[in-house]
């Protein structure tokens, strides 16, 4: 088989794993080596220079021992099969990289004759990428449930970030539909990981020159839709996860039907892209902005509203801690403001020390007043002619996409449907840009 053509089959078969995030690793080139990594960020990211940086997200194989249903490679499904060698694999990455086609790789794969045999394979391919050609740029793997401890440590010494997909948001969901992996061996690795870089830390604190493990972290995926767990339930495991193993980041993926699978949602089933939108934008609240799953949602409420991203779904429903005055209130209630993000309550903090704020300098400070002038004060007083009213409040709140998928009865209605962009399709994609971005970044 031509490489090509190996290239584009696996390459396909990659784009349902999520990898897009910044590196968070700096590590200037050398002269011997080739190559460096930058933490500003890597793929569907974009540098100081407004270059975007991308990466070359490939499998080894989609040949899989696995039977998973909601995976397109799958053993039992009749797809295009390819492999590519270790070597093979490490040759094309560096003609990529000073072809400046990329800057960095990320490597998965499916399992072949072991999951050990598979793990050995991928370490092989960053064995020649990190020592033959001392390749310094971003590197993510994959690691592969169920392989040896030794072998996950092994990859994480080769790797700048290492990933376990969770897949599933429940155990019950993962024996259903994927009865080949089981929760032990997908939290073990995970585990490891966590365990492995703790030790590191402690280990270049003494000695400099030790080498890092995994510097970049790790993070994992969730499809989302495949099955009937709830937002709460989702928003509950994330930020359990983030507390139990120090992740950098959870992965929210729209479940894509790849085929009519016992239950699963059918083709005809678009991909549910807004909750997978509404699930990154909580989780950047878990993240940055101090809130905890249960403050965004209940048992009585355990999904979130389509019309208002969570933020402002959570502002709307406690009345009773707004308006805030912006010249006196703490940095955490600054933070819980619609408008007023992490960037811009800091920049408040330190603009106050010297002088009481007014609604224009707010807006030069960052923070959005079409959204936060209904939730504050300053100096005691609301904007000039401001008519609070619920109406006015949810129509301001609500995104231009949301309104205009409004009907005349004020009935929402969600027909977007998107995949992700390609190498090789050129096909009209009917999920803007703008849309895609904020999927993939959920900031507010």
């Amino acid at each position: 088989m031509e490489l090509l053509e190996k290239l584009k089959i696996l390459g396909d078969s990659a784009k349902y794993d999520a990898a897009c995030t910044s590196s968070g690793v700096d590590r200037g080139g050398n002269i011997d080596g080739i190559g460096n990594a930058a933490s500003c960020g890597i793929c569907h990211s974009f540098a100081a220079d407004g270059r975007c940086i991308s990466l070359l997200k490939v499998l080894m194989t989609n040949y899989c021992l696995f039977d998973c249903k909601y995976c397109i490679n799958r053993r039992s499904n009749d797809i295009e099969r390819a492999r590519f060698e270790p070597r093979e694999l490490a040759e094309l990455v560096i003609n990529f990289y000073k072809r400046n086609y990329i800057e960095g790789l990320f490597l998965s794969s499916g399992i072949i004759k072991s999951p050990d045999y598979t793990c050995e394979q991928m370490i092989e391919i960053l064995r020649i990428l990190r020592y033959e050609y001392k390749f310094g740029g971003y590197i993510h793997a994959k690691a592969i449930p169920g392989a040896d401890p030794l072998l996950i440590e092994k990859l994480g010494y080769l790797a700048d970030r290492m990933s376990v997909n969770i897949e599933l948001p429940s155990e019950e969901s993962l024996n259903k539909i994927a009865p080949d992996k089981s929760k032990r061996n997908i939290l073990l690795p995970m585990y490891n990981i966590r365990t492995g870089i703790e030790e590191n830390h402690t280990e270049i604190v003494k000695y400099k020159a030790a080498p890092k493990f995994v510097p970049a972290g790790q993070s994992t995926q969730m499809i989302i839709g495949a099955t009937p767990e709830s937002d709460l339930q989702i928003i509950t495991l994330s930020e359990a996860l983030y507390k139990k193993f120090s992740l950098k980041r959870v992965f929210y993926s729209a479940y894509v039907p790849v085929g009519d699978e016992k239950f699963l949602p059918s083709k005809e089933t678009k991909p549910p892209l807004l909750r997978e939108h509404r699930l990154y934008q909580a989780d950047w609240l878990l993240r940055f902005y101090g809130f905890e799953a249960k403050e965004l949602l209940d048992e009585k409420h355990s999904s979130f509203n389509p019309l208002l991203d969570p933020k402002c779904n959570w502002a709307v429903n406690h009345p009773e801690f707004f308006p805030v005055e912006i010249n006196k209130a703490p940095y955490e209630l600054l933070l819980r403001i619609p408008g007023v993000g992490v960037n811009s309550a800091r920049r408040i903090m330190m603009a106050r020390r010297t002088a009481n704020l007014n609604f224009k300098d707010l807006k030069k400070l960052g923070v959005v007043l079409k959204r936060a002038q209904y939730f504050i004060l300053c100096n005691g007083k609301m904007t000039e002619g401001l008519k609070v009213t619920e109406t006015a409040v949810m129509r301001e709140l609500m995104s231009a996409s949301v309104v205009k998928k409004l009907d005349e009865n004020g009935v929402f209605h969600d027909n977007s449907y998107g995949t992700q962009i390609s190498f090789f399709d050129n096909e009209n994609k009917n999920l803007s840009m703008e849309d895609s971005l904020k999927c993939l970044t959920g900031q507010m």
